[in-house]
C-alpha cells in the first residue's frame, strides 16, 4: 500500500473531528473520501498531509511512518494536496504559481519555469500562463492549484473538493483530468461531499459521518448501504 491511515483521531476542544479512522490506498488507485458537510473529511486530509498533528493513530507513506511530518517533508516524499478553499497566490501569474511547486525538485529558476509551463500545457492552461491568478475563472484557479501540486512531481495527490463550485461542463472536464492523471500512474484520493462526482471515478470509497468511518467499499456496494443512504438522505430512506 502506498498510503495507510491507522486509527487516526483528532479532537478540537473535546469534540472529535476524526475518531479512529483507518483506510489504505494502493499505488495507482483512485480512492474517494466521502461524507456530508462537517463529516471530518478536511481535518483528516490535514492530519494526513502534516497541516495538523493527530492526537492518536499514525500515517504511513511508501512504507515509512510519516505521522506529524511537515507538509514540506511530505511533499519531498511525494505526497501533496490541494485545498478546499483555494490557496493560489492571486497577484502572481498562473505560471509563477506553478513555478513555486516546481522549485521543490528543480533548484534552477529556468528549469522550474520550463517544468511549470509543461504542466500548464498538460492541463490546458498554456494560453493562460501569463495571466494573474485573480483574473482567472474559478475552474482555472482550481486547475492552477492542481498544476502547482503536479509540478512537485508527486506519487500521490489528495484533492480536497477540487470540483466544488464548478459548472456541470467544468466538472466533466475535471473528471476527465483525474482519469488522465491516474493513467499516468498517479495515486489519487478525492475528498467530495457530492456522490455523483466520486462514484464514477473511485474504485474504493471511504464514507465518514461525524468523524467516524461508517462504510468502505466499491461504489455500487455503498450505493445500497443503509448507513450511507441514511447519512445522505436520512433514516427514513435507509429503511425504504
Amino acid at each position: 500500500m502506498l498510503l495507510e491511515v491507522e486509527g487516526l483521531t483528532r479532537s478540537f476542544g473535546g469534540v472529535a473531528a476524526n475518531e479512529d479512522v483507518s483506510f489504505s490506498v494502493p499505488e495507482g488507485a483512485i480512492v474517494g473520501l466521502l461524507g456530508p458537510n462537517g463529516a471530518g473529511k478536511t481535518t483528516l486530509f490535514n492530519c494526513i498531509t502534516g497541516f495538523l498533528r493527530p492526537d492518536a493513530g499514525r500515517v504511513r507513506f511508501a512504507g515509512a511512518d510519516v505521522t506529524g511530518r511537515s507538509p514540506n517533508d511530505l511533499a519531498r516524499r511525494g505526497l501533496v494536496r490541494t485545498f478546499q478553499i483555494m490557496r493560489v497566490f492571486p497577484t502572481l501569474t498562473a505560471l509563477e504559481n506553478v513555478q513555486v511547486g516546481a522549485l521543490l525538485r528543480h533548484g534552477g529558476v529556468g528549469e522550474a519555469r520550463r517544468r511549470a509551463l509543461r504542466v500548464l500545457d498538460e492541463l490546458g492552461l498554456g494560453a493562460r500562463a501569463h495571466l494573474r491568478a485573480c483574473d482567472l475563472t474559478t475552474a482555472e484557479r482550481k486547475r492552477v492549484e492542481i498544476a502547482r501540486a503536479l509540478a512537485t512531481e508527486p506519487r500521490a495527490i489528495l484533492l480536497d473538493e477540487a470540483m466544488s463550485g464548478l459548472t456541470p461542463k467544468e466538472v466533466s472536464d475535471s473528471v476527465a483530468l483525474v482519469r488522465r492523471l491516474r493513467e499516468r500512474g498517479l495515486t489519487i484520493v478525492l475528498v467530495e461531499h457530492v456522490l455523483e462526482v466520486v462514484m464514477p471515478l473511485a474504485e474504493t470509497v471511504v464514507v465518514l459521518q461525524q468523524g467516524r468511518k461508517i462504510a468502505e467499499g466499491p461504489p455500487p456496494q455503498l450505493a445500497r448501504d443503509p448507513a450511507v443512504v441514511a447519512a445522505y438522505l436520512g433514516p427514513r430512506f435507509a429503511k425504504a
